[in-house]
């Protein structure tokens, strides 16, 4: 219990200490375009968590917003992730492949996604399939890119071992090539999570969007809602974190033996 305490502490110590210098800044300072984080707090209250405790005290406009934004940045990082371990994959184990399509790939991560934005309104037009595009193109390169530098570090050895034992190109896939990948396929999986966070309220933000996260905080700066405003900003704040946290315990338990191994070598 000493130690639940003591590690508690020494992980929210800096954070509890910013927010109450916060706190007494901004109420020091009289501010009406800082707000305290009290009135934040309870800005938020009223927008998203006055429901029903059968709700976990959501009510209409946090399903109406939170939950289709966030299923629009899920479905586009799933999107992502499925097509970048794919071509990571297959890039990763074809040098001649890795060689010919790197420069293109290269060309294409460098693009600013804002700046396809027209030409996916043209392809998709307005809505969440546009929205989920914008986030799939963000998202795709860092799954490609990290899969494919973890796709050609496999060891020799170990490919050599599985042709001995005569696996299957199939079974060498899965028993060799993708444990030794995961760790960089997570790394890439953790940046397009972060990147995919902030393609979701970019293209809420676009002239026609009716729901979401980000249209709630173009309806508020349009209304010059200052406490709406934090409170979408504390609000993505919240779920960026417990989203990576949440990635963080799955790529743990799914690295465990990576994590076990590295512990032993140490």
């Amino acid at each position: 219990m000493h130690r639940l305490t003591r590690a508690l502490v020494e992980r929210w110590l800096v954070f509890v200490i910013g927010i109450g210098l916060w706190e007494a800044g901004t109420r020091l300072a009289e501010d009406n375009s800082f707000p305290p984080p009290s009135k934040i707090l309870q800005q938020m209250h009223e927008l998203w968590f006055t429901g029903a405790w059968s709700h976990l005290f959501l009510n209409k406009a946090a399903t109406d917003n939170i939950f289709p934004s966030l299923g629009r940045m899920v479905a586009g990082l799933v999107v992502a992730a499925l097509v970048g371990v794919l071509l990571g994959i297959a890039l990763g184990r074809s040098e001649r492949a890795y060689a010919y399509l790197d420069p293109t790939f290269q060309f294409l991560r460098a693009i600013p996604p804002p700046a396809l934005v027209p030409v996916l309104m043209v392809i998709f037009s307005l809505g969440a399939q546009m929205q989920i595009a914008s986030i799939v193109f963000s998202a795709v390169w860092p799954m490609i890119i990290n899969t494919a530098d973890g796709a050609r570090s496999v060891d020799t050895l170990q490919l050599e071992t599985a042709r001995v034992f005569r696996l299957t190109a199939v079974e060498r896939l899965r028993l060799v090539i993708l444990p030794a990948a995961m760790p960089k396929i997570f790394a890439g999986l953790r940046l397009s999570l972060s990147l995919s966070l902030i393609l979701m309220v970019f293209a809420e933000l676009l002239p026609g969007t009716t729901s979401g996260i980000g249209f709630q905080l173009t309806d508020a700066q349009s209304r010059f809602d200052l406490p709406q405003v934090w409170s979408v900003i504390v609000l993505l704040g919240i779920l960026g974190y417990a989203l990576n946290a949440a990635l963080t315990v799955v790529e743990k338990r799914a690295l465990r033996w990576h994590l076990a191994a590295r512990g032993s070598a140490a």
